[in-house]
C-alpha cells in the first residue's frame, strides 16, 4: 500500500514522503494512529493544504519533547524482582513495568514509548530507549535488583553476583574451619584417652610391695 507520511517514521521517511508499506502495517498501525494517509489524489491534496499546520504542530511537539528529554535522559529507576544466584530473573521486566516506574518518578510515559528488543530477564543495569517524539529519544537506566540494598550496590558499580559468591566462599570456609576444629578436638580427646589407658596399664603392671 502506498501512503503519505504525516510525521517522520524511523526507517520509512520524513513528513510528506510517499512510501510503500505492507498493508497490515498501514491498516493496523500507521493509519489508525494518524501517522499516515493513503496516498490517493484526494489525500495528497488534503495533505498539501494542511502541510504548514502539520509542520508547525510537529515543531511544537518536538520542542515539548526536547524539554522532557533534558529532564528524563539519564534518569535511573529501580525495579525489584526475585532472581536466582546466577542473576536470572524469575520472570522478566517489560515495557509496561518500565513505563510504570517512570510514571512513579513523575514522568508521563506510555509503554508504547519504551523501546525494548526483548524483555529484561537478568539482574543489572540496563540502558533503555524511550521515544518521546519521532525525532527525540531519551535513554534511561533500569536498575533491576533483588532488594533496594542490592540496587544501591549496583548503582555504585559493585557486582552483586560476585558479592554473593564471596559470601558463599566465606560460608564454605567457615564450615571447613568448624569441621577442622571438631576434628582436632576429637583427635585430642582420643589422644588423651590413649594416654590415660596407657597410664592405667602401667599402674596395673607395677607389682605390689
Amino acid at each position: 500500500m502506498e501512503i503519505v507520511l504525516l510525521e517522520r517514521i524511523e526507517k520509512l521517511g520524513q513528513m510528506g514522503d510517499v512510501v510503500r508499506v505492507k498493508d497490515g502495517f498501514a491498516r493496523n498501525f500507521l493509519l489508525p494512529r494518524g501517522k499516515a494517509l493513503r496516498a490517493n489524489k484526494a489525500n495528497l491534496a488534503q495533505f498539501e493544504t494542511q502541510r504548514a499546520q502539520l509542520e508547525a504542530r510537529n515543531l511544537e511537539l518536538k520542542t515539548e519533547a526536547g524539554a522532557v528529554h533534558d529532564k528524563l535522559d539519564g534518569t535511573a529507576i529501580v525495579v525489584i524482582r526475585q532472581a536466582g544466584d546466577s542473576g536470572q530473573l524469575y520472570g522478566s521486566v517489560s515495557p509496561r513495568d518500565i513505563a510504570q516506574g517512570l510514571t512513579e518518578a513523575s514522568f508521563s510515559v506510555e509503554r508504547g514509548q519504551v523501546i525494548l528488543s526483548a524483555p529484561i530477564k537478568v539482574l543489572g543495569l540496563h540502558n533503555v530507549s524511550v521515544k518521546l517524539h519521532p525525532e527525540v529519544s531519551s535513554t534511561v537506566v533500569v536498575n533491576v535488583a533483588r532488594t533496594e540494598e542490592e540496587a544501591e550496590m549496583q548503582a555504585r558499580g559493585e557486582d552483586i553476583n560476585a558479592q554473593n559468591d564471596d559470601d558463599d566462599d566465606d560460608l564454605d570456609a567457615s564450615l571447613f574451619l568448624d569441621d577442622a576444629e571438631a576434628s582436632d578436638e576429637e583427635g585430642a580427646s582420643e589422644e588423651g584417652a590413649a594416654e590415660e589407658n596407657a597410664k592405667t596399664g602401667e599402674e596395673a603392671e607395677t607389682p605390689a610391695e
